[in-house]
C-alpha cells in the first residue's frame, strides 16, 4: 500500500501527528504501532498508573551497568500502546522553563525559542481551571488539577515549602516555574487523558487515516538517500512494506527513534559497520546526547492513617478505593501517585530552577524489598515522600544497537552521575527536602524521617542516593536537533542528508527541559505537524 505519510509510533508525539495530518481529507496517514491497542482497563484509571510498568504494556528497557551508581542496571519503563508513555505515565502536565526553549534557538534552531512555542502549548490545552494568556482553552489534551480527591498532605508540602523559603506558586506554567503548587495532570473525568483518548481517538474515524498496531518497524526504505517506505513486522510476525508519497516521520521515542535509524543504515558508520548493517549515512549524532531526569526517595512516617496511599496497598483497602471509583468517581483512583510539586533554585544566581520535588502521599519503603516500580511491594505504615529531582543534568549517554536485529534490546548508556556537578545538586537538595518533611506544617502528621538513617555527612547521603536512585522516565535527546557535527535533524525536524524523513519527539531535543517531559514532547508534535503541512513560515 502508498499513503501521503506515514508515521511510525503512536505514542505522545506520534497521536498528535496522525490528528493534525489527517484534518485534510485530501491525504491519507498511515500510523504504526509496535505495541497494541490502549484496552488495558488499568491504562484509564489514574491510580493504577504504579500496575502498568512491568506489564504488557510497558517495554521495560534497562540501563547498562552504571558505573557512579554502584554499578547497578536502573529500570526505564516506556509505554508499549496506542498513546505511548502518555498512556503510563503519572500524567503531570509540565511544559518546562522558558530559557530550556530560548536555549535551543541560541544554539541556532530558529522557531524554537519560547515565543514561538508557547502557541502551540496552548493549541493542544484544554485547561479546566486556569484561564489566561499562558493557557489553552479548547484544545484536544485535557488539562486539570486534582478535583475528586487531595490529601492533607499536599496542603502540608506547599506550607512547608513556604516556610523553607521556597515561594507559592499556583501556576508552575504560567508567567513562572519557581515555586511551589499543585500538580496539573492530564486528567479528564476522572480518567487518564493520554494522546490516544485525547487526539486519536476523535480521528479514529476518518477514512484517510490508517492505523496498524503490533506493528514492529524493521526498517526504514531508502533510495538514493529519500525515504520512500518503511518494511515492518506484522502481527503474524512476517514483513510487510509500506510505501509512501510524501514523507514518514519517526515518532518512536528516544530508544526507538535511533533504533530504527540505526537498523535503516544512518548514524555512525563505524558502530553500524560492528554489527552489520549497510551504512547508508554517515551521521554520528545518532544515539548520542542521552539526557534524563533523575530522582529518589526521602520519606517520612505519618500517624495518620487513611490519609496516605499507604492505606490501600492491601487488598480490601484497594478494593473498596476502587470501587468507590467505579461507582462515584471518587477517591485515590481518581488521582495520579502524585499530588504535589516545586520548582526551585538551590543558587540564587541561575537563570532557573535546577531541581523539583515531586511530592507524593505515600511513603517508599528502603528495606531491600520494595520495589519502585510496583507500589503493590510498598509498605502498607503509613507515610509520605519527597523525590528531589535533578533538572539539568550534565551527564550525557547514549544508545547503541547491539546487532542488526530489530528486536534485540539496545545498549542504554545513560552515564547517570558521571558529573560531579549532578551528584551536588542531589545531595543538596536532600537536605532542602529533609528541611521542608521537618517543617512546622508537616508536624501535624510526621513521626519521624524515615532514612536515610545517618545523614551526618555528604558522603553518607551519596551513598543512599546511589542506593535509591531511580529514572523519571524523560529521555531526551538522542537524535539532537541542531546545525553542528552532532546534529541529526535540522531546525525542521528534517533529517540531515535525507530527503522525505523527519523525527517528531522528545529525541529531538537538544538539552532536555526542566521538568517532566510530555507536555514538550506533545508541544513538539504540534509544531511538527504545522512545518509538514507548510502553514507556518520557516526562515
Amino acid at each position: 500500500m502508498k499513503y501521503d505519510y506515514i508515521i511510525i509510533g503512536a505514542g505522545s508525539a506520534g497521536c498528535v501527528l496522525a490528528n493534525r495530518l489527517s484534518e485534510d481529507k485530501n491525504v491519507t496517514v498511515l500510523l504504526l504501532e509496535a505495541g497494541g491497542k490502549d484496552t488495558k482497563i488499568e491504562l484509564a484509571i489514574p491510580g493504577a498508573y504504579g500496575k502498568l510498568m512491568k506489564s504488557d504494556v510497558d517495554w521495560g528497557f534497562s540501563t547498562a551497568p552504571q558505573k557512579y551508581v554502584n554499578n547497578r542496571e536502573i529500570y526505564l519503563p516506556r509505554g508499549k500502546t496506542l498513546g505511548g508513555s502518555s498512556s503510563t505515565n503519572a500524567m503531570a502536565y509540565v511544559r518546562g522553563h522558558k530559557e530550556d526553549f530560548n536555549d535551543w534557538a541560541k544554539l541556532g534552531n530558529k522557531g524554537w525559542g519560547y515565543e514561538d512555542v508557547l502557541p502551540y502549548f496552548i493549541k493542544s490545552e484544554n485547561n479546566e481551571q486556569l484561564n489566561n494568556s499562558y493557557h489553552g482553552k479548547g484544545g484536544e489534551m485535557n488539562v486539570t488539577f486534582a478535583q475528586q480527591y487531595k490529601t492533607p498532605l499536599a496542603d502540608a508540602f506547599v506550607k512547608g515549602c513556604i516556610e523553607k523559603g521556597i515561594p507559592e506558586n499556583k501556576d508552575y506554567n504560567g508567567a513562572e516555574m519557581e515555586g511551589a503548587g499543585f500538580f496539573q495532570f492530564t486528567i479528564k473525568n476522572a480518567k487518564r487523558e493520554s494522546t490516544a483518548t485525547a487526539f486519536l481517538n476523535p480521528a479514529k474515524g476518518r477514512k484517510n487515516l490508517t492505523i496498524i498496531t503490533k506493528a514492529h518497524t524493521n526498517k526504514i526504505i531508502i533510495e538514493n538517500n529519500i525515504a520512500i517506505g518503511v518494511a515492518y513486522f506484522n502481527e503474524k510476525n512476517t514483513i510487510e512494506n509500506a510505501y509512501c508519497n510524501k514523507e514518514i516521520i519517526l515518532s518512536a521515542g528516544s530508544f526507538g527513534s535511533p533504533q530504527i535509524l540505526m537498523l535503516s543504515g544512518i548514524g555512525d558508520a563505524e558502530e553500524l559497520k560492528k554489527v552489520g548493517v549497510p551504512v547508508l549515512k554517515n551521521t554520528p549524532g545518532v544515539g548520542k546526547n542521552l539526557q534524563d531526569h533523575l530522582f529518589f526517595a526521602t520519606s517520612c512516617l505519618c500517624n495518620q492513617k487513611k490519609i496516605t496511599l499507604n492505606s490501600y496497598i492491601s487488598t480490601l483497602p484497594q478494593l473498596g478505593a476502587l470501587a468507590n471509583y467505579l461507582i462515584l468517581k471518587k477517591g485515590p483512583f481518581t488521582i495520579s501517585l502524585l499530588e504535589a510539586v516545586a520548582f526551585l533554585k538551590l543558587d540564587k544566581n541561575l537563570d532557573r530552577p535546577n531541581l523539583q520535588f515531586h511530592f507524593a502521599p505515600i511513603q517508599i519503603g528502603n528495606d531491600g524489598k520494595t520495589d519502585f516500580h510496583d507500589p503493590t511491594t510498598f509498605p502498607t505504615e503509613d507515610g509520605f515522600t519527597i523525590l528531589p529531582t535533578l533538572l539539568k543534568p550534565l551527564s550525557r549517554g547514549y544508545v547503541a544497537l547491539r546487532s542488526n536485529n530489530p528486536k534485540d534490546s539496545l545498549l542504554i548508556q545513560p552515564n547517570f552521575l558521571e558529573k560531579e556537578e549532578d551528584r551536588q545538586v542531589l545531595i543538596k537538595g536532600y537536605y532542602k527536602a529533609k528541611e521542608v518533611l521537618m517543617s512546622n506544617a508537616f508536624k501535624p502528621y510526621r513521626i519521624k524521617m524515615h532514612f536515610p538513617v545517618d545523614d551526618s555527612s555528604e558522603e553518607k547521603v551519596l551513598e543512599h542516593i546511589k542506593t535509591f536512585l531511580e529514572t523519571v522516565y524523560h529521555p531526551v535527546g538522542t537524535c539532537k536537533m541542531g546545525n553542528d557535527a552532532m546534529a541529526v535533524v535540522d531546525d525542521n525536524l528534517k533529517v540531515i542528508g535525507i530527503e522525505g524523513l523527519r523525527v517528531a519527539d522528545a529525541s529531538i531535543m537538544p538539552t532536555i527541559v526542566s521538568g517532566n517531559t510530555n507536555a514538550a514532547c506533545i508541544m513538539i508534535a504540534e509544531k511538527a505537524a504545522d512545518l509538514i503541512k507548510g502553514e507556518i513560515a520557516v526562515s
